[in-house]
């Protein structure tokens, strides 16, 4: 069993697996997430992403966020329930929030710096807006009407172009303290019936229980009848449904013996795994025919990448093995601005990945190239030419442009200190943890002891 040989692999951090993306994934299937039919606003429908799963989007099919607030290492940033924080007026000094850095320290590129409302358009209501359902309406300080949803007033992003993307932010995140206070796409709720919930990862939208364990499927279960009794059901525990439970969307139940009802979904009986240790954990599918519930898989990494098993968890890798990195960053204004992208300002990567020294950044981090042919097939992973002597996107045929994979519209990383496949040496390397700013190895799985 899989879990016991982690024990050992974390304790001798030696070993290496290569596994093929195509065969890590190849249990998936096309599923869309069904949602609870809830009332909108005017002008506001429900979009499904490839990610994300069903968002809210305005008019134009554009996802919508929210900025919750959270306490940071020194202060709070966000939106306070039923208020707008975020201002037309740019931000041009730090706030301090990440101690030891001080405040009132100039942020960079400030002639080109937009403010926090031109970088998250409002979803502005009209003068006479009513409350519906759980929409509500905010009165920002310019006196203009937003949206809100569930007390957070609503906005769209910049960094989204086409209906379906999610590029400014994912409920996939966990912030506070170390990490940037984000953004997240908000959406109905999925269409579960109680005691289940469903979260995002990097494989797509997770079934969980309401102590957020993972449940799971059985291939020999037949549709609507489970053959997993006795031994079997003492190690899978079956999710039971209580007398007052109905069927709802693609959730029905089942009795499996006399007075005792069963939870299925899409005709499979579901269970939960006795010796799953960690929340969101994927273990009970390392054992021959059982699978983790998802309401819908996220789109496959690029096929010619592998995945490599590490002292810390599975994570993605280019063809040749070498573990692949994303960049994160938010600036320490009040306004939390994204500076990830290549349309921000390279001084906060180029410090991280070179000390300050550009050639020594791209010779350090180099770009995890693509091949000349290789073309966007998806919202979420894509390809992107990009200028090496500014980070910045290149012009349509630009002499000297790289060809470069992309995860969520951002340029993916290898790095020069990793030599064998399975290494992640330059994991964490940043600020916080590379949480602030800095790269983080790309985890498909990662519970070590960290939870899946």
């Amino acid at each position: 069993m899989r879990m016991s040989f982690k024990v050992a692999l974390a304790a001798s951090v030696t070993l290496a697996c290569t596994v093929q993306v195509g065969a890590a994934y190849a249990a998936e299937q096309k599923f869309v997430e069904d949602y609870a039919k809830v009332p909108m606003p005017p002008g506001v429908q429900v979009v499904v992403t490839e990610h994300e799963g069903p968002v809210f989007a305005d008019a134009r099919g554009l996802t919508l966020y929210t900025w919750p607030q959270q306490a940071m290492r020194s202060g709070f940033s966000g939106d306070p329930k039923d208020k707008s924080a975020c201002e037309d007026k740019p931000t041009l000094k730090t706030a301090g929030m990440m101690s030891p850095y001080p405040p009132g320290l100039d942020l960079p590129e400030l002639d080109k710096r937009l403010s926090c409302a031109a970088t998250w358009p409002p979803l502005f209501a009209p003068e006479d807006a009513k409350p519906v359902g759980n929409w509500t309406v905010v009165t920002r300080s310019d006196g203009k009407k937003q949206w809100a949803y569930d007390h957070h007033a609503v906005y769209t992003s910049i960094l989204d172009k086409t209906p379906g993307e999610a590029n400014a932010g994912t409920s996939g995140r966990r912030g506070g303290g170390d990490t940037p206070a984000e953004r997240e796409p908000v959406g109905p709720p999925p269409n579960v019936p109680p005691g289940f919930q469903v979260v995002t990862t990097v494989r797509g939208r997770m079934v969980l229980n309401d102590k957020r364990y993972s449940v799971y499927t059985y291939d020999k279960d037949q549709p609507n009848k489970s053959n997993c009794t006795g031994a079997c059901a003492n190690t899978w525990i079956p999710a039971v449904a209580p007398a007052s439970a109905q069927s709802q969307g693609e959730w029905a139940v089942i009795e499996r013996s006399p007075g005792v009802r069963q939870w299925t979904f899409r005709k499979k009986p579901i269970y939960t795994f006795a010796e799953d240790q960690s929340p969101a954990s994927q273990g009970g599918s390392d054992m021959p025919g059982w699978h983790n519930v998802y309401t819908q898989f996220a789109p496959k990494p690029p096929a010619e990448f592998t995945v490599q098993l590490t002292y810390a968890g599975d994570v993605l890798a280019d063809a040749k093995g070498k573990t692949i990195y994303f960049y994160t960053c938010g600036d320490d204004s009040q306004d939390q601005m994204s500076c990830d992208t290549p349309e921000s300002p390279q001084i906060y990567r180029i410090a991280i990945a070179g000390g300050g020294n550009w050639d020594r950044a791209l010779k350090t981090w180099p770009y995890v190239l693509a091949p000349a042919n290789a073309r966007s097939t998806n919202k979420v992973w894509s390809v992107m030419d990009i200028d090496p002597k500014t980070g910045r996107r290149a012009a349509p045929g630009q002499a000297g442009a790289v060809h470069v994979w992309a995860y969520r519209d951002r340029p993916l990383y290898t790095y020069a200190g990793d030599k064998a496949p399975g290494d992640m040496e330059g994991n964490a390397t940043g600020e916080w943890q590379g949480r602030r700013n800095g790269f983080r190895a790309f985890y498909i799985r990662d519970e070590f002891g960290r939870g899946g």
